[in-house]
């Protein structure tokens, strides 16, 4: 068995496969060329055009690792995908694009086709081991050593759940098993068993998260490395742009509030820019377009290589999400300054699962580098504040 092989499905889990790489030790990557500077007044939308083509990368960087993406639905994720996927080609890496959901077919195909490298490979990368793609292919092929690479704050609820040998659900998904999870319940189990160090199996997860590793596992710190020296750093324009989430579309938090929260926080920190995740819905968007005065701009790829390329606010406030986390490290020595708004229970919807408050506290909580913004009075959502 030789050779790595990454499986992603998303742009964030393809920027931390190229972090795993440069974090690997082959010696210091080229210098970044300086950020051009903007032109007069702030850009409609900073991300328009082809991203630059990154430096030549250090030899050696990408022996021996292929990249497949496996290709998800939706159009803004394909398009960052798409766009990650060119920046890993022009680091040297062999990046394969599998159309894994495309109809009736699909998945025999793709079986088909990446059964033998899977089979090849001493260590396979995954993004996200909550993944029913992922899960099935680990089911069917279980590789030596594993590692596995943020894809959001999944991560530490993956850790914890592995760690106390629980069935791998996603934090924001209630409890409940349904028709479907009960006929998929044997190959979660069967790839959670390949997914936790056993014998002849390592586990490794690569994380810019604070988690505590597993017994038997060992967790690496991703410092954003790779973001520092390809880009940057970058000019501030002075205000603040806000960072949307996708948790009124998950189901977790109050469309109403969501919206509400929003405008406060744009009128409080004189934001104009809202950066939207890839998942929000156009009707969502709109509203916040209109409702909060806000330019909404779609950004073409994963966050933080727009903060870092620039132009970004010297301040920039999110929700409870990875970003918190990432950004911090994206932009350090930066001066950009990163603001967390906490979740207050009277946000979350009916749907959300028990652990949702919880675990969003949790993300906030161990965010480190942010300031930390306090629903003062959360039933009105009428003042926000620093805690």
């Amino acid at each position: 068995m030789t050779g790595r092989l990454a499986f992603v499905e998303s742009p964030v889990q393809l920027l931390n496969v190229l972090e795993w790489a440069h974090a690997r030790g082959r010696g210091p990557a080229p210098a970044a060329a300086p950020a051009p500077a903007p032109a007069p007044g702030l850009p409609a939308s900073p991300e328009q055009g082809r991203p630059p083509r990154a430096p030549a990368p250090h030899p050696g960087a990408a022996d021996g690792l292929r990249i497949v993406v496996l290709s998800p639905t939706d159009p803004m994720s394909r398009g960052q995908l798409r766009r990650m996927a060119q920046l890993a080609r022009d680091e040297g890496f062999e990046v394969h694009w599998q159309e894994a959901r495309a109809g009736r077919g699909a998945l025999v195909r793709t079986l088909r086709e990446l059964g033998g490298p899977l089979r090849a490979a001493e260590r396979v990368i995954v993004g996200d081991p909550f993944s029913r793609y992922v899960q099935l292919l680990l089911t069917l092929f279980g590789p030596r050593h594993v590692t596995v690479v943020d894809d959001g704050t999944a991560t530490m609820e993956f850790a914890a759940q592995l760690a106390d040998g629980e069935r791998l659900v996603r934090w924001h998904r209630k409890g409940d098993l349904g028709p479907r999870e009960l006929l998929l319940a044997p190959v979660t189990s069967l790839a959670r068993r390949r997914l936790a160090p056993g014998p002849g199996r390592t586990v490794e997860i690569f994380t810019s998260l604070p988690v505590q590793a597993p017994p038997g596992t060992e967790v690496t710190e991703n410092a954003y490395a790779w973001t520092r020296e390809r880009f940057g750093p970058p000019s501030l324009t002075g205000g603040a742009d806000l960072v949307g989430t996708s948790l009124v579309e998950t189901g977790v938090v109050d469309a109403d509030h969501y919206l509400r929260v929003v405008g406060e926080l744009a009128r409080a920190h004189g934001a104009t820019r809202y950066f939207a995740h890839r998942r929000e819905t156009p009707e969502k968007l709109h509203r916040i377009a209109v409702e909060a005065g806000l330019q909404v701009v779609r950004p073409e790829l994963p966050l933080e290589l727009i903060a870092r390329r620039g132009p970004i606010g010297a301040t920039v406030v999110s929700f409870p999400s990875t970003v918190v986390h990432t950004l911090p490290l994206a932009l350090a020595g930066t001066g950009v300054k990163v603001a967390v708004c906490e979740i207050a229970p009277e946000w979350l919807r009916a749907t959300a699962s028990p652990r949702a408050q919880g675990f969003l506290a949790g993300v906030a909580g161990t965010a480190s580098g942010v300031d930390r913004l306090t629903p003062r009075n959360a039933s009105a959502v009428d003042r926000l504040e620093f805690g």
